[in-house]
């Protein structure tokens, strides 16, 4: 689709006819459409809003500086062209400046006559400098350095642009392809699901019955109980389904970091306070304080995540703007593993003469096999 760009030429008028008129022919050579103070030869304040109006339609802003400031709007006492340069910055439109290189070489009639005036003009070429600049000092180096400009804007700030009515699309046909894009985006989103629900390219990671040697610290207590008389350290052997169970609860909302941790810390306590309790070494003491090991932990969470059985949770407006911790919650594949691990399967059913019903049967044998 052919667009044209719609370019704001600001400037002094009288002093820059010529100048004005070779870049007007290089916006046109460039498929642009060029607008500007010629559409308002009277300034007044009426018209000050006409041209907002039309700064507001345009896709780019260029400012022309030569050596006179330009007539002044009354109430701001600032030149019509340095309102318009104030307001397309403003409003964020992508603005070039062209400054001349050496006002000094200009005739008489294209310089301002008072001392306030240059005073004004010098304030106003140093706040066109202090942004996006280049340079001229004819007709023909202006209208060069607006074509490159031109060219750089289009690729650095891609702007609307115009399109001509028999090339924009009716009504019907547009809701056509939206709806054909959110169908499309539908089906990429099924397709990503069913790969995740499938557990899809995580064959060569443990998993399953394999086992995980998990490391812990706990402390022992036995004439203060306020200070820990000892500190141990110990290990154990676990398969992921059974850390996984052990933790995919939290998730089916989401959970914190620190909350799966404290899980894991508590699993290890479930699963070795009876043996360490019995233990020569720690029989006299207390056990308490039991935690995880972090660098085992991080591991955990990344064997899950490479499984994908979890993921990042998105962050929920009821969350505080200072939360900065990170939540987990199940993937659709999790969700099924987590159901296979700790949902209670019903009992067989046995008919009065002891035979058990073929269904139930086929239960039994599926839960063996998991």
């Amino acid at each position: 689709m052919d667009k044209k760009y719609q370019v704001f030429v600001s400037s002094t008028y009288t002093d820059l006819v010529m100048e004005r008129k070779a870049v007007i022919e290089n916006l046109l050579r460039l498929d642009c459409i060029p607008s500007g103070m010629e559409l308002f030869r009277a300034a007044n304040k009426k018209s000050w809003d006409l041209i907002k109006g039309v700064i507001d339609e345009c896709d780019y802003y260029l400012v022309i500086v030569g050596g006179r400031y330009g007539s002044q709007h009354e109430d701001t006492d600032l030149s019509y062209t340095e309102m318009e340069y104030r307001y397309a910055v403003e409003k964020g439109k992508p603005a070039v400046g062209f400054v001349h290189k050496d006002i000094g070489v200009l005739p008489g009639n294209k310089l301002e006559e008072t001392e306030a005036g240059r005073a004004k003009l010098s304030k106003f070429t140093a706040l066109v400098k202090s942004q996006q600049c280049a340079f001229w000092t004819n007709e023909s180096d202006l209208a060069a350095e607006v074509v490159l400009s031109i060219n750089d804007l289009k690729k650095t700030d891609p702007a609307v642009g115009w399109v001509k009515g028999d090339q924009v699309p009716e009504r019907g046909a547009t809701e056509e392809i939206l709806r054909l894009r959110q169908e499309i985006e539908k089906l990429q989103y099924n397709i990503a699901a069913t790969e995740i629900s499938a557990g899809k390219g995580t064959e060569q990671f443990s998993q399953g019955d394999d086992k995980f040697e998990i490391s812990y610290a706990f402390d022992g207590f036995k004439s203060n109980q306020f200070s820990a008389d000892i500190n141990f350290t110990a290990s154990f052997r676990s398969s992921w389904n059974d850390i996984f169970a052990e933790l995919a609860p939290l998730m089916i909302d989401e959970a914190s970091e620190k909350q799966l941790k404290g899980q894991l810390s508590q699993f290890c306590i479930t699963h070795n306070l009876d043996t360490l309790s019995k233990e020569k070494s720690t029989a006299p003491y207390r056990l308490k304080n039991f935690r995880a090991d972090s660098d085992d932990f991080h591991t955990i969470k990344v064997q899950l995540l490479a499984l994908r059985l979890i993921q990042k949770s998105e962050k929920k407006k009821s969350r505080s703007v200072n939360d900065k911790e990170t939540y987990w919650t199940l993937t659709p594949h999790g969700e099924n593993v987590m159901m296979t691990l700790r949902a209670i399967r019903r009992a067989p059913k046995v008919h009065a003469e002891g035979k058990v019903e073929r269904t139930a049967l086929k239960m039994v044998s599926e839960n063996t096999a998991h």
